[in-house]
């Protein structure tokens, strides 16, 4: 079974656009638990505040954001967050992604973030886009 860490930009992409990649990707994990998701509490924290901009609320057409994500975490594999990294990626807001990958032995981040994609691997843990995920999970 893949397990996958993903990035704040893929969930907020997924709810504004359920119809896009991030939205299918999303999809496939609340209706088929056709990969396993790992997050660990900064993720989750963050996610909770980009889901919470206005210019983010705006686009959401009224749909209870924090409930469809908590649905989410509910499902997922919560990682005690025990596991620090830095200087990993050129943003250091992107290091916890990876740490929790590590943490929650998962083997993907997916994200949508450029300078986050270039830096391609660590330690065994892929960076992939949306698209790349989904190709991997197959039909």
């Amino acid at each position: 079974m893949l397990r996958a860490v993903l990035d704040a930009n893929v969930y907020i992409s997924a709810i504004i656009q359920p119809g896009g990649t991030p939205g299918r990707l999303v999809e496939r994990f609340l209706r088929d638990a056709s990969f396993e998701i790992v997050v660990s509490p900064a993720i989750v924290d963050e996610v909770l505040r980009a889901l919470a901009y206005p210019k983010v609320r705006k686009l959401l057409h009224g749909g209870d954001a924090q409930l469809w994500f908590e649905d989410i975490v509910v499902l997922a594999d919560l990682v005690a967050g025990a596991q620090h990294l830095s200087g990993i990626c050129e943003d250091p807001d992107d290091d916890k992604y990876v740490a929790a990958a590590l943490e929650g032995r998962a083997g993907y981040v997916v994200t949508g973030d450029q300078a986050f994609l270039a830096l391609k691997e660590h330690r065994g843990v892929e960076i992939v886009t949306p698209r790349s995920f989904l190709d991997l999970l197959g039909s």
